[in-house]
């Protein structure tokens, strides 16, 4: 979309006593926001939720395996229910309906959420309307 929501972000490491600066450069790719720049957070806004799910499963099958704990430490066996076969059927089927209605969205309605911008070639040399600073809406809003 723009070169400035890279350059805004990045350069909030420059704060960073000491090395900000230079990590500012190492994530740019050189010394200043570039084509590398942009496929590094495209890669990284690709694969975060793919780590996001793999994390949520990890936790689910720690959940299933070992159970919830209270923080006593007071086993009492006795009158719990299972968490296999029962919680994993429940987990299963939201997990499908969930897939199924993702699904449904990517295949028949692929720009439900979307926004118009995104289809623009990212230029360096504008930034979009819908891109303002937010001390300019609240002094052109208090004016009003």
């Amino acid at each position: 979309m723009s070169y400035w929501g890279a350059t805004v972000i990045t350069n909030l490491l420059s704060s960073v006593p000491v090395f900000g600066q230079d990590l500012v450069e190492l994530i740019w790719g050189g010394f200043s926001v570039s084509n590398a720049t942009l496929n590094r957070f495209f890669s990284l806004h690709y694969l975060l939720p793919f780590v996001l799910a793999a994390l949520v499963v990890a936790h689910l099958i720690a959940l299933h395996v070992h159970g919830s704990n209270n923080p006593n430490g007071v086993s009492s066996n006795g009158d719990r229910y299972a968490m296999h076969p029962f919680y994993t059927f429940k987990d299963l089927v939201t997990i499908f309906f969930f897939f199924l209605v993702l699904s449904i969205i990517v295949f028949y309605f692929p720009n439900l959420m979307g926004h118009v911008d995104n289809y623009v070639v990212a230029n360096p040399m504008s930034t979009p309307a819908s891109i303002v600073p937010e001390w300019y809406t609240i002094r052109y809003h208090a004016w009003e």
